[in-house]
């Protein structure tokens, strides 16, 4: 039976539930967050009766069912940032940090550059059966801030929870834990927190324009193929460099289907815009452990930059010849 807009409509203003929660599954996940809080505290008294030692930690993480969740609950590293450390740590040659981690009691992998990420039942599998790698990891949240390879690479905001003083329970860093799960969506989503911003410093420390959006040209014969595009330089009238950007610090199914995107991008680039150049700022995690996805979406390009100072380098420098006159 038809019902009017009206009818329709006041249905979901009279009968709307405002939250929907699920009473069961709100009561087992209660239970759960209930276990993290009791497994820390118990590990907090040990810390008050024993002192700080490290062995306290590698028990937490091998013998109890969520103790890698309590530990990262305490210093705020998230699941998702720990397994692009573990990659990172496995793909890297770093020997104060090989160290650090005992790797060499661990890794066995033949062929790092063909590395793929670790999951989570796996991290977890390494931690129960390999000693060395569980001192290691513990390692990483009591000295890992000192290494300066970590230093370096890790974000300042990710960095500052691997700290002592968080697994001391101390207060002002509890504080600060809970500052920073509560500002974490908005550090990611501030602007100067995004790679292509250092793409906009160049070009305005050159005085070169540049538009976003899209083609006129694409809109015009290929609308339903078209995209915004990050760089148009120096306008969308007259282009002589179009750059896109994709810094990628997590994998995802979707990166096959992007790189076929930027594939047929670059075929409508080459057939309205014959005269312009088009590059790629290619760069993340991301792309560094899926290489099928990576060579694929590296050939859209006519040349690709990474967000490495180097690369930078090589980018003004090519701003500077293309618009020397």
């Amino acid at each position: 039976m038809s019902k009017t807009t009206e009818n329709k409509f006041q249905t979901v203003i009279e009968k709307n539930t405002f939250y929907f929660f699920n009473p069961k599954f709100e009561e087992d996940y209660e239970g759960y967050i209930n276990s993290l809080k009791e497994t820390l505290l118990n590990v907090k008294n040990r810390i008050e009766t024993e002192g700080l030692k490290k062995e306290i930690f590698e028990e937490l993480i091998s013998e109890k069912e969520n103790g890698l969740r309590a530990l990262l609950a305490l210093s705020g590293f998230s699941n998702e940032y720990l397994k692009r450390l573990t990659t990172i740590i496995r793909i890297v040659d770093y020997p104060e940090l090989n160290k650090l981690v005992y790797k060499e009691k661990w890794y066995n992998e033949t062929n790092p550059e063909n590395i793929n990420e670790w999951s989570d039942s796996t991290i977890l599998k390494m931690i129960k059966k390999n000693v060395y790698f569980r001192k290691g990891l513990i390692n990483i949240f009591f000295e890992g801030a000192s290494i300066p390879f970590l230093a370096d690479t890790i974000p300042l905001f990710e960095l500052k929870k691997l700290s002592i003083s968080k697994l001391k329970f101390e207060i002002p860093e509890m504080i600060d834990t809970l500052i920073r799960y509560k500002e974490k969506g908005s550090y990611s989503g501030k602007k100067q927190n995004n790679p292509e911003i250092l793409v906009e410093e160049i070009l305005n420390k050159l005085n070169i324009p540049f538009e976003t959006g899209d083609l006129n040209e694409l809109i015009d014969n290929a609308p339903d193929n078209k995209r915004t595009m990050d760089f148009i330089i120096p306008n969308k009238k007259n282009p002589i460099i179009i750059a896109e950007s994709s810094f990628l610090a997590t994998t995802s199914s979707g990166q096959g289907d992007k790189s076929k995107t930027e594939i047929s991008i670059d075929s409508l680039i080459k057939e309205h815009y014959p005269k312009a150049i088009f590059i790629g700022f290619v760069d993340g995690i991301g792309w560094y452990v899926r290489k099928g996805d990576l060579k694929r979406m590296v050939t859209a390009y006519e040349d690709v930059f990474t967000f490495h100072n180097d690369e930078l380098k090589r980018f003004e420098k090519l701003l500077k010849e293309t618009f020397k006159k």
